[in-house]
């Protein structure tokens, strides 16, 4: 007989501290849109001049796409970000009527600095304290869970080793990270280790470092590789910069420093972190390609690319404005000379 399953908190941003939702008993969830669905109530509450991700995701909770939710925890990681969180808010005071689940924002700051440290060591035990109503976390309970989903980034960190040897593709990366978010860490664990133990086949491709907004939904990474490219690494927080970063110890303090010195992710770092992290990164994965792919209404990749083309000293092509989970065929129609030319 199956344990039942566990009741599921959502959560939106890499910022979210996962470790104290699993502490608490429930499932983190985290809450990704989906491309190309209506998302006229999204809309209606959000206005159209907002990441369309931060809309569709406003969209499939009112809906209960995601099915039932204890709760959702948001992280400050952006604007849009933050707008979903009063949003959803004051729709759960003034419309009880819907049913929406209790929300909570969680805000860490990354400034390297130790008044920044104690600060989002207090936002962490408040988000702890407030999750203590479905089961007091102990520090016992903190442990295991730290441990747990350090183990599960450990995994992922083999998994994208095995990208870059030509093993898995970025689409096939993309995917496995995603559906790591969706169940509890212990059959993530399991599923990164099965895909671990298969002996994959080679895979070719003009090697392509991506950069921009983030990408919860794998259509441009399929759009891409379709198109002679491999995707060997990326800097958004669904791929390699949701895992990256490791706790040195199993304590409520070292959760605090492991989330306040994650990144940097472009909404929230300077362009100068940004240029030196992804110059680094494409270093490591034996890019040829950087490609910089900005959503409409994500202003900070643009911002960011000039100097992220200078430090890596790649062929680099930037696409604005693209629409959510796609890519134009100008922008493809721009990177494809880019390609032939390596």
């Amino acid at each position: 007989m199956s344990a039942p399953e566990l009741p599921a908190a959502g959560y939106v941003g890499a910022d979210v501290p996962v470790e104290l939702i699993t502490a608490a008993g429930l499932r983190p969830l985290r809450l990704a849109g989906k491309p190309g669905e209506d998302s006229t109530l999204g809309d209606r509450y959000l206005g159209r001049g907002v990441d369309p991700v931060a809309r569709s995701i406003l969209t499939r909770i009112l809906t209960g796409d995601y099915g039932p939710l204890e709760a959702v925890v948001v992280s400050r990681d952006c604007e849009a970000s933050l707008r979903l969180f009063y949003a959803l808010r004051e729709l759960h005071r003034v419309e009880p009527g819907l049913r929406l689940p209790p929300v909570r924002l969680v805000d860490v700051l990354h400034l390297p600095h130790h008044t920044t440290t104690r600060y989002v060591h207090a936002k962490i035990a408040q988000l702890r304290e407030w999750l203590g109503q479905w089961r007091r976390i102990g520090d016992d309970d903190l442990a295991a869970a730290i441990t747990a989903h350090d183990t599960l980034r450990r995994s992922l960190g083999r998994a994208a080793a095995l990208r870059r040897a030509n093993r898995l593709s970025g689409t096939r990366f993309l995917e496995v990270v995603a559906a790591t978010t969706a169940v509890p860490v212990e059959e993530a664990i399991a599923l990164v280790e099965d895909v671990l133990a298969v002996d994959s086949a080679q895979v070719e491709g003009v090697r392509l470092f991506l950069t921009g907004s983030s990408h919860d939904t794998p259509g441009v990474y399929e759009t891409l590789e379709r198109n002679g490219f491999f995707i060997v690494g990326e800097d958004h927080d669904w791929g390699e910069l949701l895992f990256a970063r490791t706790c040195a110890a199993p304590t409520e303090l070292a959760l605090a420093e492991r989330y306040q010195h994650n990144g940097p992710a472009a909404p929230r770092a300077s362009i100068r972190q940004r240029a030196a992290h992804t110059a680094a990164a494409a270093r490591a994965c034996g890019a040829e390609i950087l490609f910089s792919y900005a959503r409409v209404h994500d202003d900070a990749p643009p911002w960011d690319f000039p100097e992220q083309r200078a430090a890596t000293g790649l062929r680099a092509v930037l696409a604005e404005r693209q629409p959510y989970g796609e890519l134009t065929s100008e922008a493809l129609a721009a990177l494809i000379p880019a390609g032939a030319a390596v």
